[in-house]
């Protein structure tokens, strides 16, 4: 009964990742060039999001992310690379509304791969609705 209720509870989370996240394969970019490599929706009902970067999975040596239709307060990053390793990023900054976060630079350049990037933002005092965020990464 245990596993039942366990197996149900993660095809309802996996479900919920897939539904709010537009899926973007990352494609062959010149080395320098900025990349779209996930795009979702911070709804400002939950402090937690995330995408799932689709193969190939590039050795990417930056991220960034771009926000529109609402601002965001980034508290935190989660790059998980695809041996299951993960690289806590703290951050706490505000990213307008049509603005773009700073350039975080990613340790092991050329060793690992990006498989999941999660982050956390701060929702008190926001407006309702949505913040789009597209994650660009550079290799």
């Amino acid at each position: 009964m245990k596993k039942t209720i366990c197996i149900l509870l993660f095809i309802f989370a996996i479900s919920q990742i897939a539904i709010a996240q537009q899926v973007r394969y990352a494609k062959a970019a010149p080395v320098g060039s900025w990349q779209i490599i996930g795009t979702t929706q911070a709804k400002f009902t939950a402090d937690h999001d995330g995408i799932i970067v689709q193969g190939p999975f590039n050795n990417f040596r930056s991220v960034k992310l771009k926000v529109t239709d609402a601002p965001l307060r980034l508290v935190k990053m989660v790059v998980t690379y695809d041996n299951g390793a993960p690289d806590n990023i703290e951050t706490l900054y505000d990213i307008p509304q049509g603005g773009e976060s700073r350039i975080i630079d990613l340790r092991g350049v050329g060793e690992r791969k990006i498989r999941r990037i999660d982050f956390w933002y701060d929702t008190r005092g926001a407006a309702r609705g949505r913040a789009n965020v597209t994650v660009f990464a550079m290799k």
